[in-house]
C-alpha cells in the first residue's frame, strides 16, 4: 500500500527551486520505485515572479510560516533558505509541531544541530541534513549507513566548489587569483561576497558536521583552524607544480591517540593523490577507515539539482524509515570535556622565501631551520628576476610541527638573512 507524504518548501533560491521541480518532474517516479508519494502541499516564498516561473500553482503559495506548520497535511518541511536568522526560527516552529525537517544549511546545523536536535528529539520528528555537505556526494548517508563498521580515523576533502574552481584556473591557466576569481564569479560559482567561500568559512562549517559524525564526537566549528586562500599566489602553485605537487584548500580531520585535528587551509598533495584530479567546481571526500583502508566519494558539490538531489534522498529517507536516527555522539553547543584538540599539528611544510643572492645565504637560512628542529627534505633556488636583488628560495621540509614552523620562520622575519614570502602545508 502506498504511503503519501506531504511536504513544504521555505525558500525557492536555487536548492529549493532545484528541490521543487524534482519533487514535481518525478513524483511517478517515487511512487514506482519507493512505494511513496511524495506531495508538495506548500511553498512559501516573497518572490512572486519565482513562484510564476517555477509554476507553483496558487493553492500551494503559503502566506506565512504559521500556516505552513499549522497544516496537519504537511508531515516533513524542506527548508532552503540559509542562515541562521529566519532559517532557524522557521525550523524551529516546524519541529516544535511535529514537523521532520529536511536542510540543506550547513551554517545552521554546524551552530546550532544541538538545539535543533534537542527539539526534534522531543517531538518525536526527524532532523535531516545531507545537502548540507558536498552537495550531491551521499557522504553523509555513507558515514551512517555505509561505514559505520569502522574507526575512521582520517578525511581530507575538497568541499567547497568556489575555491576549487579557483584553484584550478590558477594552477592550469596560470591565472593570477583576481583573475580567477572574476571568472568564477561571472560563471555564478562565487557570490558577489565570496568571503564565506574563500576565506574558508564554508569548508569550515562542513568540517565540523563531518568530522562530529565521523568520530562520533562533537566537533564545534571554533575548534577548526581556518585559513582561506586570498593569499595564494600563482607562483606558489607553479613552483609547487615543479615538486610534483597540486594545490587544494583542504578539510582535514584526524583522529589518533594525541587527539582531534581539524583544519581548513591551502594544502599541496602530491599529483598522484585521487583528490589531485578533482578539479574546476567539482568535490570530493577521501575517508580513511581501519576496516576498509581508503574510500573517496566524488561528484558535484553545487548547483541547483546535485544538491535537489541530496534534499530529496532526506525526504525520502524519513518518508521510507519509521526509525528516526539522530546523531551518534552527545550533541552539545561545546565539545565532551574529555575530548583532546591537537593544534600543533604535524605536516611536512613547503616555505618560499626572499633572500639575498650571495655566499653563505643558504646555510643560515639552513642553521635557523635546523636550531628550531626542522628538518629539510629539498631546498632549491630560483632564478632571480629582472632588476632584483634578491632570488626566491625554495624549503619542502620534513613532517614537523606547526609551532616549529612558526618558531623558525619568526626568526627568519627578524634576521637580515631573508623573508619568508610563503608557508604552505605539504599532505601526503
Amino acid at each position: 500500500m502506498k504511503k503519501r507524504v506531504g511536504v513544504a518548501i521555505l525558500g525557492l533560491g536555487v536548492v529549493g527551486g532545484g528541490t521543487y521541480r524534482t519533487l514535481v518532474d518525478h513524483r511517478e517516479f517515487y511512487l514506482k520505485t519507493q512505494n511513496v508519494d511524495i506531495v508538495v502541499e506548500s511553498v512559501l516564498d516573497k518572490n512572486t515572479a519565482r513562484l510564476k516561473e517555477l509554476g507553483v500553482p496558487q493553492e500551494c503559495i503559503a502566506g506565512s510560516i504559521a500556516e505552513v506548520v499549522a497544516n496537519p497535511a504537511i508531515d516533513i518541511v524542506i527548508e532552503t533558505i540559509g542562515g541562521v536568522g529566519v532559517a532557524k526560527e522557521f525550523v524551529m516552529m516546524a519541529l516544535k509541531e511535529g514537523k521532520t525537517v529536511v536542510t540543506a544549511n550547513k551554517e545552521m546545523i554546524s551552530k546550532c544541530s544541538h538545539e535543533l536536535e534537542r527539539i526534534a528529539k522531543r517531538n518525536c520528528c526527524g532532523l535531516y541534513y545531507e545537502a548540507s555537505c558536498v552537495g550531491g556526494v551521499p557522504i553523509i548517508r555513507t558515514l551512517l549507513d555505509g561505514v559505520q563498521a569502522n574507526h575512521i580515523t582520517e578525511m581530507m576533502g575538497i568541499v567547497n566548489g568556489t575555491t576549487n574552481y579557483i584553484l584550478t584556473k590558477m594552477g592550469q591557466d596560470g591565472a593570477d587569483y583576481q583573475t580567477a576569481l572574476k571568472e568564477a564569479q561571472a560563471l555564478g560559482y562565487a557570490e558577489f561576497d565570496p568571503t564565506n567561500d574563500v576565506e574558508g568559512f564554508d569548508s569550515t562549517y562542513k568540517l565540523s558536521i563531518l568530522s562530529s559524525m565521523a568520530f562520533h564526537t562533537k566537533v564545534p566549528y571554533t575548534k577548526v583552524h581556518r585559513e582561506g586562500i586570498t593569499s595564494v599566489s600563482a607562483m606558489d602553485i607553479a613552483i609547487g607544480k615543479e615538486f610534483g605537487y597540486v594545490l587544494k584548500l583542504l578539510a582535514i580531520g584526524k583522529n589518533s591517540e594525541k587527539g582531534i585535528e581539524v583544519r581548513v587551509h591551502p594544502t599541496f598533495i602530491p599529483a598522484s593523490h585521487p583528490l589531485a584530479s578533482v578539479n574546476d567546481a567539482y568535490n570530493a571526500v577521501y575517508l580513511r577507515g581501519d576496516a576498509l583502508d581508503d574510500i573517496m566519494l566524488y561528484g558535484k558539490g553545487a548547483g541547483a539539482f546535485p544538491t535537489a538531489s541530496a534534499v530529496v534522498s532526506d525526504v525520502i529517507y524519513a518518508a521510507t524509515h519509521s526509525e528516526i536516527k539522530y546523531s551518534t555522539f552527545k550533541n552539545n553547543a561545546t565539545a565532551d570535556s574529555d575530548v583532546k584538540f591537537v593544534s600543533d599539528f604535524d605536516s611536512a611544510y613547503y616555505i618560499r622565501l626572499s633572500v639575498e643572492d650571495k655566499a653563505g645565504t643558504l646555510a643560515k637560512v639552513s642553521n635557523v631551520f635546523g636550531k628550531c628542529g626542522v628538518s629539510i627534505v629539498e631546498i632549491a633556488q630560483k632564478s632571480k628576476a629582472e632588476g632584483e636583488t634578491r632570488v626566491p628560495l625554495i624549503i619542502i621540509t620534513h613532517k614537523t610541527h606547526e609551532q616549529a614552523i612558526k618558531n623558525a620562520t619568526a626568526k627568519i622575519n627578524a634576521s637580515e638573512v631573508g623573508c619568508v614570502e610563503a608557508v604552505i602545508r605539504v599532505e601526503a
